[in-house]
């Protein structure tokens, strides 16, 4: 058994643990995978009366959606961009827009950026598919050359091309294509393939557009600028520093020209903060993915293995990825309600690349929870 752990790669990170720390996260991970087998998963507020009740993992539409009624937020987005394409100023009708929709202006950030609406008013709807497909191809592209790149990465790249086009097909959703969380996670998941330490350019301009689109990007970027300086690279730190000013200078002019508009009698919204726990977590990281096609007791749990998969790739991506999904899903079971499952758009894109290192991860695991004491 030592000679078999002591034959593995560099890149496979539980190979070497001791037995101790290996026992205590399988055992961890046996509690993970039950618990995330039976929490709700689903977009629905338990405390709402509502009849009849959600249906766990299936809260995005699987097929004809010319046969289905527009959302109402989408088509609240369809209004904007039309009449943006006529020649109209954003902030001088989106409140009213939102107000004659009874949809809430208070807070300032109830109202999007608007960023993709001047985007997809210019394109039109052929661009908005020509733009997908350009995207998706962008994407597998960035990942196919890191993968290459990476410890254990290359070996595995086939599969992980596989697994991530499962998860980037997303993107080519054309119910979706005025959602704000949808481009702005195609253009993370670009980000993060595009990525290298002391070649970050193109992965900072895709990273600005996807924080121009929705705010929601913003932890990625603040990732991704904390490894920087903890790496010393003072130079990229900065870059993306400065990005994050210039973001928040931005957004201060938004809220700024939201609010000449709002008038006190105007709706505010209701709480952001949920407090959902491994519901949240689990019910953005599902409905908003692909996953949502899982019967709820396998899409619960493929969450916990994928995570797995990104935490036992010791690499710089796998490094990254585990930070960054543990990050999100950690804001998700504070904040945002039931109702606010598609933020998780914003990550679910590349999230399913680490399943081609569940298995190493899991073998290891074992493997070293039971060598012995002296090994």
């Amino acid at each position: 058994m030592a000679g078999v752990t002591a034959a593995a790669p560099a890149w496979d990170r539980f190979a070497h643990w001791p037995r101790l720390p290996a026992r205590a996260a399988l055992f961890a991970l046996l509690l993970a995978i039950v618990a995330s087998a039976l929490v709700p998963i689903t977009a629905e507020d338990p405390t709402a009366q509502r009849a009849p009740p959600a249906k766990t993992a299936q809260a995005l539409p699987q097929a004809t959606p010319a046969e289905r009624p527009r959302d109402d937020d989408l088509a609240l987005y369809d209004r904007v961009i039309e009449r943006i394409r006529h020649g109209e100023n954003y902030y001088d009708f989106v409140v009213d827009e939102h107000r004659r929709q009874d949809y809430p202006v208070r807070p300032g950030l109830a109202v999007r950026l608007p960023t993709l609406a001047y985007i997809e008013a210019w394109i039109g709807e052929p661009g908005q598919v020509a733009a997908s497909l350009i995207l998706l191809a962008a994407v597998l592209a960035a990942w196919w050359r890191r993968l290459g790149e990476e410890p254990g990465g290359r070996e595995h790249r086939p599969l992980a091309i596989a697994l991530l086009l499962a998860g980037a097909s997303l993107g080519l959703n054309r119910y979706y294509f005025v959602l704000h969380e949808l481009w702005a996670g195609m253009l993370l998941a670009l980000s993060f393939g595009l990525h290298r330490p002391g070649r970050w350019g193109a992965s900072l301009a895709a990273a600005a557009l996807a924080l121009a689109i929705r705010e929601h990007a913003l932890p990625f970027v603040l990732l991704i600028a904390a490894m920087a300086f903890w790496r010393r690279d003072w130079k990229e730190g900065a870059a993306w520093s400065l990005l994050v000013a210039a973001f928040f200078a931005g957004l201060a002019v938004h809220l700024h020209l939201v609010a000449e508009h709002v008038l006190p009698g105007d709706r505010p919204s209701p709480s952001w903060l949920a407090l959902r726990g491994l519901s949240g977590w689990l019910s953005d990281f599902v409905l908003a993915s692909n996953l949502r096609f899982l019967p709820h007791w396998l899409a619960g749990p493929a969450v916990v293995l994928i995570l797995l998969g990104w935490a036992g790739w010791k690499s710089p991506a796998g490094s990254f990825g585990t930070l960054l999904y543990l990050g999100y899903g950690t804001a998700f079971m504070i904040a945002g309600r039931p109702g606010n499952f598609y933020w998780g758009a914003v990550i679910a894109p590349a999230l399913f690349v680490a399943l081609v290192f569940t298995p190493v991860a899991l073998r290891s695991l074992w493997r070293s929870s039971r060598a012995d004491a002296a090994g």
